[in-house]
């Protein structure tokens, strides 16, 4: 299993992974190691970690050139990699980044007499294309470069039947649809878990610090919630702030400056008299290119009743967090139309509504008026939040019912979906 990026930051990957080792089968999984992998694959005696060092960028030169030398590097060291590892019957390579990994993995597969299976997470150049616009050369050689070698696989998978469709009008490429489901440990949080995962954050962070102290209290609290300390008993605090949630990897596919605007205008309806909750908002995401300069624009921003929080979470935290938060926000906007946000598949599994910013095919994720909203600008986001938090935290309301309509859908997870759609490509022998 082959990513020619983070594995830590590669999920979907470490599930193929994990899946493959649950059917008996030894992996390899090769990528940069920059973010830990979840602890399930570490901890799994059949997958075996390859890291493959990470080229730091070429200051020299042209910008095509730099371009040009670091492809010819990372071909030598993946084909190097690749051959040294031992026989595999298939190699599934994560698309993109594809250039130059496809073209590798299929000649390794020659060597090998492996079969290839390219699993499409979107088309790489499309995202070029967000750096250089669509009609730059290297983009043009790139869209030519993934249509020719993606023919030379023998299985396809991708992400969403919009791609499966594009795929095979334009390139003559036949795929299996396999959606993103989330992972068993993503799920609603039992609240003692909650505050466990508060107590924690509240550290380091903060927004998760209570607002006022309980004098002659012995309960121990946090911005959300409060333990007693003689029981044990754990309830959410009353006038508790509201938690949105948004995940990010910093990159021009995500416009962040549409949830900051949203925010401004959130923070305008409260001083205007509306009742609204405070709002915590945490952004989550490592690293990227974008990071500074949001980072930024945060800093410029002073709220009375908005805290936001760009916390670095373990892996094993995330999920919690997902599932103890009230609203996530998703502003991933694919840079082909074709592919779906992780990120609310992970919420979806957490129960947790969505406002998701609209592109093409996201109707065969975010069912809108159902598990979520759709918006398309600041203002309808903003609009969006008022309605939902109005009346915070009680029950009844659009909330309350998106959240509803989440638990009664009882969506596959990933080991059942992965059996059904990948294993009949791999032969069910274990």
């Amino acid at each position: 299993v082959a990513v020619l990026g983070d594995l830590g930051r590669s999920p979907r990957m470490q599930y193929h992974a994990l899946s493959l080792a649950r059917h008996g089968r030894g992996v390899t999984l090769l990528g940069y190691l920059r973010d830990r992998p979840h602890g399930d694959v570490l901890r799994s005696g059949r997958i075996r970690l390859v890291p493959v060092a990470e080229l730091r960028g070429l200051r020299v030169g042209p910008k095509l050139f730099q371009y040009v030398v670091k492809v010819v590097v990372q071909t030598v060291q993946l084909l190097y990699t690749m051959l040294k590892i031992d026989q595999p019957s298939y190699i599934l390579l994560q698309n993109p980044p594809g250039l130059p990994s496809i073209a590798v993995a299929w000649v390794v597969c020659l060597f090998w007499r492996s079969k290839l299976i390219i699993d499409w997470h979107n088309y790489g150049y499309t995202i070029m294309s967000l750096t250089h616009g669509r009609n730059h050369p290297l983009v043009q050689i790139a869209k030519w470069y993934e249509k020719l070698f993606g023919r030379l696989s023998d299985y396809n998978l991708c992400v969403t039947n919009a791609m499966k469709e594009d795929l095979w009008v334009n390139c003559n490429i036949k795929a299996v649809t396999l959606y993103d489901k989330p992972a068993s440990y993503f799920k609603e949080t039992p609240l003692e878990l909650q505050h466990q995962l508060y107590m924690k954050l509240a550290k380091d962070y903060e927004p998760f610090k209570p607002r006022t102290e309980c004098v002659g209290s012995n309960a121990e609290r946090s911005a959300f919630t409060e333990m007693d300390g003689k029981n044990g008993h754990v309830r959410k605090t009353r006038g508790r702030p509201a938690l949105l949630i948004s995940s990010t990897s910093w990159t021009e596919d995500e416009d962040f400056s549409v949830l900051l605007k949203a925010l401004e205008d959130y923070e305008r309806y409260i001083n205007e008299g509306i009742k609204l909750p405070a709002l915590v908002c945490v952004i989550t995401g490592s690293k990227g290119p974008l990071k500074d300069y949001y980072n930024g624009l945060i800093s410029e921003l002073h709220f009375k009743h908005i805290q936001i929080c760009t916390p670095w979470l373990e892996a094993e935290d995330y999920p919690l967090l997902l599932g103890s938060a009230d609203l996530g926000v998703c502003l991933h906007k694919s840079s082909s139309g074709l592919d779906l946000p992780m990120k609310v598949v992970d919420m979806f599994g957490c129960c947790l509504p969505v406002c998701a910013i609209y592109f093409d095919c996201l109707h065969e994720l975010v069912k809108h008026n159902e598990n979520g909203l759709i918006f398309r600008d600041s203002n309808e986001l903003a609009e969006q939040l008022k309605m939902l938090f109005v009346g915070f935290p009680t029950l009844e309301g659009k909330l309350h019912n998106f959240r509803t309509n989440l638990r009664a859908s009882r969506q596959l997870r990933w080991d059942e979906s992965w059996d059904q759609t990948v294993l009949p490509l791999l032969g069910q022998s274990e």
